[in-house]
């Protein structure tokens, strides 16, 4: 498993696609990048500090810089290779458990302040599925035609592959969670659809009227284990979303109370004034006193 400052930018150094249709072995090579293979079709045999893998149709491999590897045995393959510096993507300093870093980044995405803002990487991991897999190819051949533009698309390029990355990351504690099969998996991947749902509609009116007809389940239940697994019911969890961006807004701005009210979802002045200081401590005027001050 490799941790990702996702604040840090990756540098593009090379990207491409090879096909061999006639058996091919990978050769020797001690590398100073990060270098991540996306296998289209066929089997790639590859080793690296000793460590075997056959890479085959949605086999997705890391390789780490400072490391040895080759390939171990001939076959034929098609593939998408990523050859990249990223000074925020290293190896995790300590044994973590997939399905408790799942359930841990589902219900606690953010990190804390001053924390570095880390997703995490399988080294080595599979797309079985196929709509998944057309998917995955589709973002490979979209990566591929931005690098091979003009040199001033290489710093879009990167910020797409950044993207790319963070999914891949997401995507994999994900299916962590619904392989497991464990008491609660099904629960979690509702919070966590809840949860997103939240961060994109809090601005407008959410009701429980329309959270059950967007995820065709009971309000009580969802409520239920909403509550569980995050500690707070649904509708307290958006006003606190929206609680952060109206603090966000107080602090990078000079917009009036009014403007920041409406455009968190809380129109009314004096219901904004009243959430603010439930969760806050301070009132709109006393908060925005304190931040410049400080």
């Amino acid at each position: 498993m490799l941790e990702m400052n996702v604040e840090r930018v990756p540098k593009i150094i090379l990207m491409g696609f090879v096909s061999y249709a006639t058996p091919w072995i990978h050769f020797f090579r001690h590398s100073d990048e990060h270098i991540l293979y996306v296998i289209k079709s066929g089997e790639l045999h590859m080793k690296e500090n000793g460590i075997e893998y056959v890479l085959k149709r949605g086999d997705m491999l890391l390789l780490e810089p400072g490391m040895d590897h080759e390939g171990t045995r001939k076959a034929t393959c098609d593939y998408y290779y990523f050859h990249f510096l990223h000074p925020g993507l290293k190896a995790t300093a300590k044994e973590i458990d997939p399905s408790e870093l799942a359930r841990s980044y589902v219900l606690e995405e953010a990190a804390e302040p001053g924390e570095e803002p880390l997703h995490y990487l399988p080294k080595h991991c599979s797309i079985t599925d196929k709509t998944s897999f057309h998917q995955l190819m589709h973002a490979m051949n979209e990566l591929l035609l931005l690098y091979r533009r003009k040199h001033y698309n290489r710093g879009l390029t990167a910020l797409r592959f950044s993207e790319f990355l963070i999914e891949l990351s997401r995507d994999y504690l994900l299916n962590v969670l619904r392989n497991e099969g464990g008491k609660g998996s099904k629960a979690i991947s509702k919070v966590h659809a809840l949860l997103d749902y939240i961060e994109q509609h809090y601005t407008g009116k959410i009701t429980s009227e329309l959270i059950e007809r967007e995820f065709e389940s009971n309000y009580d239940y969802l409520n239920r284990v909403f509550k569980e697994h995050t500690g707070e019911t649904i509708m307290r969890y958006v006003n606190k979303i929206r609680i952060q961006h109206a603090q966000e807004l107080i602090r990078a701005t000079h917009m009036s109370f009014g403007e920041i009210g409406y455009l968190t979802g809380l129109e009314d002045p004096y219901y904004f004034s009243k959430v603010f200081k439930q969760y806050v401590g301070l009132s709109p005027m006393q908060y925005y006193k304190k931040v410049r001050e400080s």
